[in-house]
């Protein structure tokens, strides 16, 4: 073998070697992040968890603030995107697809007490640190897009409610779920959870054209016969 093919060879494998190292410092700090919030997440805790030395912490990220920043961009948001945003693209039924999202979240204890990642760092950041703020801000904006141009393709389609405005609707299904993970991490207790994905699935279901909607538990539509709120003098 050529000393040349020899160079390159150990050449790619330095280079994978870097990646991987690179890949377990961002995993451990993501989880020390999770678990203690940004300000309180120790560096030791993570260089022993990805089993690496100070030195190589170093030659990836120039400081701690580096790591985070990072955490962001190529882990919360690559999760976010693999739970939200590639099952709306192109989705035939975005009404489906999301109520389909929200009955797959974790009730286990821990998870709730736990919370979200984004929103935890986002509440816990963006009042002190720009570049955190802004990385937030763009992962919850890509949330959004996503959700509103699968909701304005579904109109397109007839299986969502033309008198919807997008937007806004992508808005308000966020803060309404957001808001159901603060009080369950902060009740600490599944059951608010639980009635989140009742209560969010049952507003999804509401978007279908009255055609195509369907029964959600603890949201049924008034007995036939009864007349509906509106209805009554």
């Amino acid at each position: 073998m050529s000393a040349a093919r020899k160079g390159s060879r150990r050449s790619r494998a330095t280079s994978r070697n870097s990646a991987r190292t690179r890949g377990l410092l961002l995993q451990a700090a993501f989880r020390e992040m999770y678990r203690s919030g940004y300000r309180s997440a120790d560096l030791d805790a993570i260089l022993a968890a990805a089993g690496v030395t100070k030195g190589a912490l170093y030659y990836h990220f120039d400081n701690k603030e580096a790591l985070g920043y990072a955490v962001v961009d190529e882990i919360i948001a690559s999760n976010l995107h693999q739970k939200w945003v590639q099952p709306l693209r192109n989705a035939k039924n975005p009404i489906d697809v999301l109520v389909r999202i929200i009955r797959s979240e974790s009730l286990k204890r821990e998870d709730v007490q736990r919370g979200c990642p984004l929103l935890n760092l986002s509440q816990e950041m963006s009042g002190l640190d720009e570049g955190f703020r802004r990385r937030t801000a763009r992962v919850y904006k890509d949330w959004h897009d996503a959700m509103a141009e699968a909701l304005r393709e579904g109109q397109k389609r007839r299986v969502v409610r033309s008198d919807i405005d997008a937007n806004e609707t992508a808005t308000f299904l966020i803060a309404a779920w957001e808001g159901y993970v603060v009080l369950g991490k902060n009740s600490q207790d599944p059951r608010t959870m639980r009635s989140g994905q009742r209560r969010v699935s049952g507003h999804i279901e509401s978007l279908r054209p009255a055609r195509g909607r369907t029964r959600v538990a603890g949201l049924a539509a008034p007995p036939k016969n009864q007349p509906r709120p509106s209805q009554v003098q």
